[in-house]
């Protein structure tokens, strides 16, 4: 799987526009950068920069994927607040927590 455009946020310290500032394609041979913006901080990358970025795009798809299965598990906010005025705040706040230990990110 490729993970380019993490290792472009992982480069850039931020996530880029990625319809105007960084274009990405694949043309069956993998993904690679089609449009880079000269208006960006910083210069295309190289396939080597971005390969040595490869443990920190790991971090940064591993903690997306534990937002997700935490959002998905907290529920809308209609649902937060009607747990909040059933349960009251603090077993809110506990449930929240044993979410965030269930699905805990990585240190950047």
């Amino acid at each position: 799987m490729s993970n380019i455009d993490k290792k472009i946020i992982a480069y850039l310290g931020r996530t880029p526009d990625f319809i105007e500032e960084v274009k990405l394609q694949d043309d069956g041979q993998g993904v690679y950068i089609k449009f880079w913006s000269d208006s960006l901080e910083k210069a295309k990358p190289t396939d080597a920069q971005l390969d040595a970025l490869s443990s920190q795009a790991e971090t940064l798809e591993n903690n997306a994927i534990a937002v997700a299965n935490r959002q998905k598990e907290y529920g809308s906010v209609a649902k937060q607040i009607e747990f909040i005025t059933e349960k009251g705040l603090e077993a809110w706040k506990t449930n929240v927590q044993s979410i965030k230990t269930k699905y805990p990110k990585e240190n950047a």
